[in-house]
């Protein structure tokens, strides 16, 4: 009995050699699946019928899953909306009403220099290190009495003074005066004119447009609204017309 077991395993091992040898022996479960067969034969040394398992290893089939590609698709970037407009700040345009009066200055040019200046922004701070509403720079703050530049009151005051200093200056050449206020009244001499730098260009543009958008808004706030025309009155009621015809054969119309 023990010799028939030796031959078992020694048969079970010469064909899982055999098996490996070929390659037919998958790595894993999921590559192969193995089928035991059981034998029986004549041993030729004793003649004693002996019983063997043979193992044998079936390939199975494996499906390969293609990798799903998605092709990259391109998405409009959506439209920006428009920006708003700034509201001026609560108390602004009293504010500036009362210190353009003070100076003599149309209130829509110190409007039209603070929404291109900072927007209404009072602790608004420039790279070249302009302050406040009006960007007034230190020394200019300093020259026109402004102590405590991020006060709307003093800051605005200051622009002002500068403002009508420059009107002055230049005869009340607005070009000139606004070029001086962004430029400085030295480059406005060394050319003459209006500076040619971009920068103190477009700035006297906008700032012109700004003035006619707060004039022109301001004229639509006043225009006098047009009163509602009186409908005509409606008629009583239906009319009657009558022919008449006279003796001499004169037809005539008469209503009733």
């Amino acid at each position: 009995m023990g010799d028939r077991n030796i031959l078992i395993r020694i048969c079970f091992i010469l064909s899982l050699g055999t098996l490996m040898a070929a390659g037919t022996w998958a790595a894993s479960p999921e590559d192969a699946q193995t089928r035991m067969t059981s034998v029986v034969r004549s041993d030729p040394r004793t003649g004693k019928l002996v019983r063997s398992l043979v193992v044998s290893a079936r390939v199975v089939n494996q499906r390969s899953i293609e990798p799903s590609v998605i092709a990259p698709r391109a998405v409009a970037p959506a439209a920006s909306a428009p920006a708003p407009e700034t509201p001026v700040p609560s108390g602004i345009n009293e504010l500036v009403a009362s210190i353009a009066a003070e100076h003599s200055l149309p209130p829509q040019l110190i409007h039209a220099v603070i929404k291109t200046e900072s927007n209404y922004n009072t602790h608004a701070i420039s790279p070249k290190g302009a302050l406040g509403l009006m960007q007034l720079i230190p020394s200019t703050a300093r020259r026109f009495g402004v102590s405590h530049v991020f006060d709307p009151v003093e800051n605005i005051q200051g622009g002002a003074r500068y403002l009508k200093y420059l009107l002055e200056l230049y005869g009340s050449n607005y070009p000139l005066a606004l070029a001086a206020y962004n430029a400085g009244e030295a480059a406005v001499a060394k050319y003459n004119g209006i500076p040619p730098f971009p920068e103190t260009q477009n700035y006297v543009v906008q700032v012109k447009n700004n003035w006619e958008k707060l004039a022109a808004a301001e004229q639509a706030k006043q225009a006098p609204v047009p009163a509602a025309q009186p409908a005509p009155p409606a008629p009583s009621g239906p009319t009657h017309v009558r022919e008449v015809v006279d003796p001499d054969g004169t037809v005539r119309y008469v209503s009733r």
